[in-house]
């Protein structure tokens, strides 16, 4: 008798100042549907201890997915989830290992090919929130003279921006948790130019309508510079994993299934 195949193994990467904590709703549901969920967190992230000031590459930052990657069997494939700056990395671990990764999936997520090589790629792909004013907590590890190494959004903006449209016990939960996020080495993310192996490994995006983070705008802009196979709209703000749970795990299933993976 041939073995039952097993339902495909999600990989979901926090955003900057998360961790694999924001997942815990849907590791929940998949988890219950019988999928293999597992939940990275990213240096300096969750409960990594490492200090966000002291990273400074993006290579560093992103190095446990890289390494959960390398560690997989040769003949294993995961379906890669990247939220908000998650894409980054979702971006870089397609470039590393096209071979490993069955479907790259990004949510209210950035989506650049070769990340920030230009000002223009940071106008598409990184939050603007200036209109909020100074929105930002910053820290200089470097010296007060070089930029700032990590950022947090500041406390008073965290809900009217991330999670406006998440239960009060979601986002009190996650104005507990949030740390500063290594800004210095996220804005360093550049991948190389030229390696069309990327392109072997399916994408798709799920577009949030009321984002204040990545603003629809934005999200729309890095959909037509590289556009994925399919494109998915949530009604939701930047926080899909706390505001809108079970159709962000009904998406899941479905473009899991539309590759072949029930």
């Amino acid at each position: 008798m041939g073995e039952t195949p097993l339902k495909p193994h999600f990989v979901l990467i926090h955003g900057i100042s998360g961790g694999s904590w924001c997942w815990y709703k849907l590791k929940s549901m998949m988890y219950n549907s019988g999928y293999m969920v597992t939940c990275i967190d990213l240096k300096g992230a969750g409960i990594d201890p490492s200090d966000p000031n002291t990273i400074l590459s993006f290579d560093e930052y992103n190095k446990p997915l890289l390494d959960f990657l390398s560690s997989l069997p040769h003949n294993q494939k995961v379906i890669l989830v990247g939220h908000s700056a998650g894409g980054l990395s979702v971006t870089q671990a397609t470039h590393k290992f096209p071979d490993k990764i069955s479907l790259a999936i990004y949510v209210a997520a950035t989506m650049l090919k070769h990340g920030y090589l230009t000002e223009q790629d940071i106008k598409d792909g990184a939050p603007d929130l200036s209109e909020y004013g100074d929105a930002y907590d910053l820290e200089f590890g470097l010296g007060v003279n070089q930029p700032p190494t990590s950022a947090t959004v500041k406390k008073e903006l965290q809900r009217k921006l991330i999670y406006p449209m998440a239960p009060p016990e979601d986002y009190t939960l996650a104005s507990m948790l949030l740390r500063p996020g290594p800004i210095n080495a996220l804005l360093n993310a550049r991948f190389p130019e030229g390696n069309e192996c990327i392109e072997k490994v399916p994408r798709v995006y799920f577009k949030t309508m009321y984002d204040k983070v990545i603003k629809p705008e934005q999200q729309y802009k890095m959909i037509t510079k590289w556009p994925p196979s399919h494109v998915y709209v949530l009604e939701s703000d930047h926080s899909p994993n706390f505001s809108s749970p079970f159709a962000l795990f009904g998406l899941f299933v479905k473009v899991a299934t539309s590759i072949g993976c029930t």
